[in-house]
């Protein structure tokens, strides 16, 4: 409900003809559209592949699986569970996204059997040790962010909005991010994140899109670069599966001690 309002809503910020919408206006729209794109999915689970890189190139692997469950009205639940290698096997990571108040997080270590919650004021650090933030990891809802419509450009040959997005939550890590997302499908291709001295900290770039249930596009690759570390984290998606039946029981705290 809460989306089709913010949908309803944007209906009336478009102008007669002959008016100029403001940057921030369309920038507010563009995203509107995606979000409006990219619901009804309800449930997904997929496999993933993590690869970590150092400055001198070495790389480690992490085998993951991850359980999706669209929230009307609020942020999606997300389950994250770590299978490979041995140190970290059956660690699992409960995400509840929220739009305008910070992230509900917990992690379970196996080793010590207990359900560590995440603080706020941590969402900036590093998740499981990659370039990926836990920020970076949860929904990305339309109401965490205030918008400006920058540019067009062609972007890896495809037309493009670039918009900025300014974080609206506490603790955020960023200052402020620019997105490119295709004038086709609505999809981000590719992200610039400016650190809290507005230096640019990283970029993720999305690729190899595939289409599921005729509407839903996913990236099955995403690669984020640490510019000030020289590091970076490719995550590879596989066996992307949608509408499981999932329920809000598959998403409780006790699901990540349940996880294997």
């Amino acid at each position: 409900m809460r989306k089709l309002l913010i949908s309803i809503a944007m209906l009336s910020l478009l102008p007669p003809a002959g008016f100029a919408v403001t940057a921030e206006e369309k920038g507010l729209t563009i995203a509107v559209e995606a979000d409006r794109r990219d619901q009804g999915w309800q449930d997904s689970k997929a496999a993933l592949q993590m690869i970590l890189r150092n400055r001198q190139g070495e790389t480690s692997e992490r085998k993951i699986r991850s359980r999706t469950l669209e929230v009307q009205g609020d942020g999606d639940k997300s389950l994250i569970i770590f299978d490979h290698p041995a140190d970290v096997k059956n660690t699992a990571f409960l995400t509840y996204s929220h739009a305008t108040t910070p992230d509900d997080q917990w992690l379970y270590l196996p080793a010590l059997k207990r359900v560590k919650r995440i603080a706020s004021a941590n969402k900036s650090g590093p998740f499981m040790g990659s370039e990926f933030a836990f920020e970076d990891i949860s929904s990305p809802e339309v109401d965490k962010y205030s918008y400006k419509w920058l540019r067009d450009e062609t972007f890896d040959g495809q037309e493009a909005f670039v918009l900025e997005r300014i974080p609206r939550y506490e603790h955020s890590g960023y200052t402020r991010q620019e997105a490119w997302l295709d004038k086709e499908h609505y999809r981000v291709l590719k992200v610039d994140y400016y650190d809290r001295k507005t230096a640019l900290l990283k970029t993720l770039l999305a690729t190899e899109f595939k289409r599921y249930l005729n509407q839903y596009w996913r990236a099955h690759r995403m690669d984020m670069e640490n510019h000030l570390t020289g590091k970076s984290t490719t995550l590879v998606w596989s066996d992307i599966e949608f509408r499981n039946g999932f329920s809000e029981r598959d998403f409780d705290r006790n699901s990540l001690k349940r996880a294997r």
